[in-house]
C-alpha cells in the first residue's frame, strides 16, 4: 500500500488544509472494515446508512453530527461472558468508532436499532437561497416574459 506525505504542501499552501484533511483521513480509514456498513438513496434528497453492529444495545451506541461529519461509536458497556470457554468466537463485540464526511446542507433526520441494524436516516435540505427561482424580464413595450426553472 501506497502511502503519501503532505506535509511539505501544508507549508506552501493556504486555505487547502481541509483538502488535506480530507485525504489523510481516506488514506487512514481503507484498512477500517468494522462494521460492515451500506449507505443507500431513499429518495430525491433522502440517505441511509445501515450498520450492521449484532450484539451492541441502544446504550452501547453513540451517534453525533458535528460539522459535516456523522461519527457512530460503539463500545461494549461490559462482557458478561467472560467466565465463559469459546470453542469458536466470531461475533466481534469490540469498540469501534466510524466517521462519515457529510456534504453540505445534509442532515441527521434520526436513527433506529432493528434487528442488529442500525439505521441513521438523512437529508439533504437546500437553503431557499440556493433554489432555482422564476425571474420575470421586463420588455420595452411592458409586457413581462416569465422565465421559469425545474426545480433541482
Amino acid at each position: 500500500m501506497r502511502t503519501f506525505d503532505f506535509a511539505p504542501l501544508y507549508r506552501s499552501t493556504v486555505g487547502f488544509d481541509r483538502l488535506f484533511s480530507m485525504l489523510d483521513g481516506a488514506s487512514a480509514n481503507e484498512a477500517q472494515s468494522y462494521p460492515p456498513y451500506n449507505i443507500e438513496r431513499t429518495g430525491e434528497n433522502a440517505y441511509r446508512i445501515t450498520m450492521a453492529v449484532a450484539g451492541f444495545a441502544e446504550n452501547e451506541l453513540s451517534i453525533e453530527s458535528r460539522e459535516n461529519t456523522l461519527t457512530v461509536k460503539g463500545e461494549k458497556a461490559d462482557d458478561k461472558t467472560e467466565g465463559a470457554e469459546f470453542l469458536y468466537r466470531g461475533i466481534a463485540g469490540r469498540a469501534f468508532e466510524r466517521r462519515f464526511q457529510l456534504a453540505e446542507h445534509v442532515e441527521v433526520r434520526g436513527a433506529t436499532l432493528q434487528n442488529g441494524l442500525l439505521h441513521v436516516d438523512l437529508v439533504r435540505v437546500i437553503p431557499e437561497a440556493m433554489k432555482p427561482r422564476r425571474i420575470e424580464i421586463a420588455t420595452a413595450n411592458g409586457n413581462a416574459k416569465a422565465i421559469e426553472t425545474a426545480a433541482a
